[in-house]
């Protein structure tokens, strides 16, 4: 049994004193940084893009999980590594050759993954899995945070971890939107690996502790 990964929502913090949270990611329990990039047209937001990228990079002691909510994203694949993703997660529904653009975020040496929105099945990947790093399901509809978590999300985590496994592939499992402790646990039960976090830690009195809280609901 692999170890859940908790990967802290940059979009929910304070963007006036961003430095100071990402230091707090760095010194917290949390594993990976969750960068969500919006373009406008593919979700119906526009968040931030690759100079504040570089800059979190700067300061950042864990890797850069840089989630692509864009048209086209083939086209800037190369320079979103050169700014420091580490991993680079694309909707299946936002590019046409999505093997062929998987493909094209390996070569750039970062790990590669697909998302799903929320309402697409997981049999869409049935093929594309052995090229997949990751992939990460939407439990919320893509384009802002704070949002509900959806119940439908618990069955496509089951689908997809049963599909994973008939393959003997070692894919990771995502989850991004609305997690809290709440839902955490039975979210990894059903096979999650990857809990993205936003609201629920930014939000929290203490962010630290609330990651730690979480990081130990999950060990038990």
């Amino acid at each position: 049994m692999k170890k859940t990964l908790i990967a802290p929502s940059v979009l929910a913090a304070d963007f006036a004193n961003l430095q100071r949270d990402i230091e707090m990611i760095n010194a917290s329990e949390a594993d990976w940084f969750h960068i969500d990039v919006m373009d406008g047209h593919f979700v119906p937001n526009i968040s931030y893009g690759m100079p504040v990228i570089q800059a979190i990079k700067k300061h950042a002691t864990k890797p850069l999980d840089v989630h692509l909510m864009i048209e086209k994203p083939e086209r800037y694949i190369e320079t979103f590594a050169e700014v420091g993703a580490d991993i680079i997660t694309v909707h299946y529904e936002s590019t046409v050759h999505l093997h062929r653009t998987l493909r094209q975020i390996k070569a750039t040496g970062c790990k590669a993954g697909v998302v799903l929105n929320l309402t697409t099945p997981v049999s869409v990947l049935e093929d594309i899995l052995p090229e997949c790093y990751m992939v990460l399901i939407m439990s919320i509809n893509p384009g802002f945070g704070g949002q509900k978590f959806e119940d439908i999300t618990y069955q496509k985590v089951k689908k997809l971890r049963k599909m994973i496994d008939e393959q003997g592939l070692d894919t990771l499992i995502e989850i991004d939107g609305g997690v809290t402790s709440k839902n955490a646990k039975q979210l990894v039960d059903a096979g999650a690996n990857v809990l993205v976090a936003g609201s629920y830690v930014f939000g929290a009195e203490n962010p630290t502790q609330t990651i730690a809280d979480l990081k130990k609901l999950l060990e038990n």
